[in-house]
């Protein structure tokens, strides 16, 4: 697992001491309040939610509105959004049908990976249950790329607007499926995960103790991160505020 952190990721670790904030920048208050549609799609957040739902064809293929669902203090390469405001960080967490509406951006791309959201306290993801087909989902995630910067930013978002603990839900449930199930373990995946997709944790010890994990996993001949093991150490963040405890399952 790299060691250095990229560039990117560093700055979102640092909270962009020199992104700036510009008050009449307001476009991703604007989408998140459901009241200005995103370019160049021209739609509605409620609107991609409805009818984008299980559209994966156009979920692979559209780009531009990656920018719109998941909004961070950086440039992306949709020049129709922008980047993400500090005023507008404030306003979207303090109103919590925005939050919903981020949430739910959340669980379109995870159907879309072929997962689903257990629990939103723990952050715990399974795979999705048919008629989705897990599998198809999977795979194509492994054979197309662009969906590694897109995850990226999802877990920046996520972290931006307080919902940080799903992070290690997310990652941790792929390292499960990589080391007990074989699945989702692409070369390019691989390296996207340890580089970058762990590093996007702003708690430090999470984020340490996640790598540490998944160092594990990719270093140990016969170490498997079992399921009750993920299970066992999201159970015990929410018990006991860490994943660091005398009775974790997970030894490292």
């Amino acid at each position: 697992m790299a060691t250095k952190i990229p560039h990117d990721v560093q700055e979102f670790l640092d909270g962009y001491p020199h992104g700036g904030n510009n008050p009449k920048a307001t476009s991703n208050l604007g989408f998140y309040s459901n009241t200005e549609k995103c370019r160049p799609d021209e739609m509605l957040v409620e609107e991609i939610h409805e009818q984008w739902d299980g559209d994966y064809s156009k979920l692979e293929r559209k780009h531009g509105f990656i920018q719109w669902l998941f909004p961070i203090q950086e440039h992306g390469m949709n020049f129709e959004s922008q980047p993400l405001q500090p005023h507008e960080i404030t306003a979207i967490k303090a109103d919590p049908r925005a939050l919903e509406r981020l949430l739910a951006s959340y669980k379109l791309m995870l159907d879309f990976y072929g997962m689903r959201l257990v629990s939103e306290e723990t952050g715990a993801v399974d795979r999705a249950l048919p008629p989705r087909n897990y599998g198809a989902r999977y795979e194509n995630l492994v054979r197309s790329s662009h969906n590694y910067l897109r995850i990226s930013r999802i877990l920046k978002c996520l972290s931006e607007f307080g919902f940080e603990r799903l992070n290690a839900g997310f990652l941790l449930h792929v390292l499960n499926e990589q080391s007990e199930a074989h699945e989702l373990n692409g070369r390019g995946l691989c390296g996207s995960m340890d580089r970058w997709w762990a590093n996007c944790i702003r708690n430090s010890e999470e984020r340490e103790w996640v790598g540490g994990v998944i160092r594990k996993v990719r270093s140990e001949d016969g170490y498997v991160f079992t399921r009750e093991m993920y299970t066992a150490a999201l159970e015990q963040r929410l018990r006991t505020g860490s994943f660091r405890s005398e009775d974790s399952k997970v030894e490292l």
